[in-house]
């Protein structure tokens, strides 16, 4: 989900035959914006009508009482800050929860009036808490982030915490208290054109180095 990390960045680019320029005119007095996309890389050919969200630890719902990605119509909603407009048609975004090249239908304005609902209830999400996971990174992560990522070190850092303080292994990854990790302690994950390589102890993740994801690939 967007608000979770916040310190995520993108890039949206409307195409010119949309006259970008007046189509834009006015969103910049907007701080955030909503964004209707299309999960294009969902590969399931079977749509199920119920699904384990990964903070019910096996447990499943409803696949309308959740926001897994894996619908019938794989179309998703989020809502983003905008940063800032540039020329062209071009949008700067934080707190974005979407993959490089995802399709995008539209834009919205956020409207505080209308779309804060006072009181409103969070179901089963709750009682359960999002962040389970403290975050440290090794000197050779470090080092890493100013190389690969220069001015926009500290920002990386924040985004890659914010997303490991979350526990994004599958749940069938994270064991129980007696056998954690049954699989592997060392883990990685995408993160903008890098692979990101951490390992797990406990309720503890531990960045151990970020590598550009061409050479990762090329190691498989």
């Amino acid at each position: 989900q967007p608000s979770l990390v916040p310190s995520s960045w993108g890039v949206l680019r409307l195409s010119a035959d949309l006259h970008p320029t007046a189509a834009l005119e006015g969103l910049e007095a907007f701080s955030h914006l909503w964004l209707v996309f299309v999960f294009h890389q969902n590969t399931n050919k079977v749509v199920r009508p119920k699904v384990h969200p990964p903070r019910l630890e096996g447990e499943s719902l409803g696949i309308f009482a959740t926001r897994t990605p894996h619908r019938p119509n794989p179309i998703g909603l989020s809502v983003v800050k905008l940063e800032k407009l540039a020329e062209g048609g071009v949008l700067h975004l934080s707190g974005v929860d979407l993959l490089d090249g995802t399709p995008i239908l539209d834009i919205k304005p956020y409207l505080p009036s209308a779309d804060l609902v006072t009181g409103a209830s969070a179901g089963w999400t709750a009682p359960l808490p999002e962040r389970t996971l403290r975050v440290s990174f090794e000197a050779q992560a470090l080092v890493d982030l100013d190389r690969l990522f220069g001015s926009r070190s500290v920002s990386a850092r924040s985004a890659i915490v914010e997303l490991l303080e979350l526990d994004p292994r599958p749940v069938f990854y994270r064991g129980s208290v007696e056998k954690p990790n049954p699989y592997t302690d060392v883990y990685g994950f995408r993160f903008d054109d890098f692979n990101v390589v951490y390992r797990m102890s406990g309720a503890s993740a531990s960045v151990l180095s970020l590598e550009p994801w061409t050479e990762y690939q090329a190691s498989l």
